[in-house]
This record gives structure tokens, C-alpha cells and sequence, in this order.
């Protein structure tokens, strides 16, 4: 049974690591010349090469690990993306204003952690499932809250004691992990010498929730 495991991939390793951001689009030229662009993703889906970040015979003792105790590609896993792991720029503190996440209508009581990129009808909004644990910073119109809420860390849902009022901007600031897998069941190394060591052709692909 596929299940994920709630241990996040090396850091320093995945710091070394190349990263690809990548969408789908179909593009169709027509016989006059023009185009016609459809989305075939909805949503983006970030996949890395670890590979890179391994540099001794240690990171290929620690890649075989975490490899062997996920079975694979059989179960899925934290992974820190070091180029976007904050609800703010990543050399920035998160602060509970960052993102806008809901608007309070005086029943609602639980709401999702997204990220959003870009502004106004063109902006992307990411959904974030998977908050580092005491990171979550969260205010209402403005104010930062320190208790009267829980987070779930499995989903990225924010739960309030009480509903916000009608009206009230709701906004968090937060860390957070990407869900991933390895997108390969054959793990390759080759042994330069006794110290040393490199692993080519480690993928290792978003989760998509």
C-alpha cells in the first residue's frame, strides 16, 4: 500500500540540487499561420535532479537510505525546493501577512494555505499541503493571532476556534515542504574510489494533491 511518510528529503543535498519548473501547453498551428494555446496542466509540477548534490561516499550512503526506507517510487516524502520554500522571497522572514488565504463570513472556520504568484486575474494560486510544523504565522485584518487556531500539517489547513467575521482578511505566512517521490525504482552509483562516489541520475518529482 502506497502511503506517505512524513520525513523530508536530506537538506543539504537537496540544497546542491538542479531544479525544473515545468508546465504543459498544447500548441496548435492552423494553416494561416496562427496559433491556437491550450493548458494541458492546471498546475505546475516541479520535478529536481539530485544527483548533483552528491558529493561523497556519505551522500550516496544517505541517498541509499532514504531510498530503500521509500521503497522507490512507492511512497512519497518531503522535499525542500530551496529556490521557493517560504510564503515570502526565501532570504525573507515569513511574516502572518504574506498571503492572502480567505475572507471571513462568519461560518466559515477552516481555511487552505496557498501561495500565490504573480497579481490580479493572471495570478497562479498554489495550494500549500505540507507547512513546516511551528512555522505557521497567521493575523486577521492585520493582527497577528497567537492562539484561537490549529494548523494541520497533512493538508496545509488553517482551523479556527471561531469563525472569522464577515468581511475579515484572513492571511498567513509559513515554511513549507513540497510533496515528492523518486521518479525512478533503479538507483545507479558509481564508485570513483573508496571517498568518493556520484549518483548521475537521481529524479525526484512533485506530488500533485
Amino acid at each position: 500500500m502506497t502511503a506517505f511518510h512524513d520525513v523530508r528529503f536530506p537538506l543539504d543535498i537537496a540544497r546542491r540540487a538542479q531544479a525544473v519548473l515545468a508546465r504543459r501547453t498544447e500548441i496548435v498551428v492552423l494553416g494561416s499561420g496562427h496559433e491556437h494555446r491550450n493548458a494541458r496542466w492546471r498546475d505546475a509540477r516541479r520535478r529536481w535532479q539530485v544527483g548533483y548534490g552528491c558529493k561523497s561516499i556519505d551522500d550516496l550512503h544517505t541517498i541509499i537510505a532514504f531510498f530503500e526506507a521509500r521503497r522507490g517510487r512507492l511512497h512519497a516524502f518531503r522535499f525542500r525546493d530551496w529556490a521557493d520554500w517560504k510564503s515570502c522571497p526565501p532570504l525573507d522572514v515569513p511574516a502572518p501577512t504574506d498571503q492572502p488565504i480567505g475572507t471571513g463570513d462568519g461560518a466559515t472556520k477552516t481555511f487552505q494555505l496557498v501561495k500565490r504568484y504573480g497579481s490580479g486575474s493572471n495570478a497562479v494560486i498554489r495550494r500549500i499541503t505540507r507547512p513546516v510544523p511551528g512555522t505557521v504565522r497567521v493575523a486577521i485584518d492585520g493582527a497577528e493571532l497567537t492562539s484561537g487556531f490549529t494548523v494541520d500539517y497533512a493538508t496545509g489547513k488553517i482551523t479556527f476556534d471561531a469563525a472569522p467575521a464577515a468581511g475579515a482578511a484572513i492571511t498567513a505566512g509559513f515554511e513549507f515542504d513540497v510533496p515528492a517521490r523518486f521518479d525512478t525504482d533503479e538507483l545507479r552509483i558509481d564508485l570513483e574510489s573508496y571517498r568518493h562516489g556520484q549518483a548521475p541520475d537521481i529524479e525526484i518529482v512533485e506530488v500533485l494533491e
